[in-house]
């Protein structure tokens, strides 16, 4: 299983665990609103019942006395109590996206190490192939060297993903562009080529050419040593 196959199976149920959470939170919603109106209406008729007792006389008008009923007091603490239980579920909510954000990091960031032993194993999969041409060339001779340096090099693949990731400086670099190996390359024919290795999109070509293939820089020195 890959990482990305990983965390999207992780990832699957967050949908409806948010969608649980948001009905959740609507049914409190009403029944909070319902009961606030309820203890709204209960507290203006027991405030008219005090103001009429208080017109009368039958009340003395000492605000230190004054209280709502138990009932009212109990609808208030309920809506208290109601609300609490929305601010739980809207943590809970938090809580479940947070998790998947953290959980992607650490496959962002092991995906990233798996990427740089890749590249790491892909440099020295081309050295090794560079210190084979370059031993070939001197134990075999100069034909036998460039028909060995003929083939075109296959490197990893670049990856389809686009990622801001580092690239390991001590990673050997080719071609014009100065960059590290990647896609398909192939080899001047040229035994004193000072580049030697070159991605086919900076030479301008798409597959293998047939029989010997030299860069512009060793063209171009050859025409200029003719032309003496």
């Amino acid at each position: 299983m890959t990482i990305l196959d990983d965390f999207i199976n992780n990832i699957t149920s967050l949908p409806s665990d948010l969608t649980r959470c948001y009905e959740l939170m609507r049914e409190l919603d009403v029944q909070l609103q319902v009961l606030q109106r309820h203890n709204e209406e209960r507290c203006e008729h027991e405030l008219e019942e005090i103001k009429r007792g208080a017109e009368s006389g039958n009340i003395t008008p000492d605000a230190s006395v004054f209280r709502f009923s138990d009932d009212a007091l109990a609808e208030q603490k309920d809506c208290s109590n109601i609300a609490d239980e929305k601010v739980s579920l809207a943590v809970q909510a938090y809580d479940l996206v947070d998790g998947h954000i953290q959980r992607l990091d650490k496959y962002m960031k092991k995906f990233d190490e798996d990427l740089r032993r890749e590249r790491e194993l892909a440099g020295a999969v081309v050295a090794m192939d560079h210190n084979t041409d370059t031993s070939g060339r001197s134990g075999r001779g100069h034909e036998s060297s460039k028909a060995g340096r003929k083939r075109s090099q296959i490197v990893a693949e670049p990856l389809s993903m686009d990622l801001d990731l580092p690239v390991d400086p001590n990673e050997p670099t080719y071609c014009f562009c100065n960059q590290v190996s990647y896609g398909e390359m192939i080899a001047c024919d040229n035994p004193d080529c000072k580049i030697e290795w070159f991605h086919y999109g900076c030479v301008g070509i798409k597959e293998r050419p047939k029989g010997k293939w030299y860069c512009s820089n060793c063209v171009g020195n050859e025409r200029r040593r003719k032309g003496k």
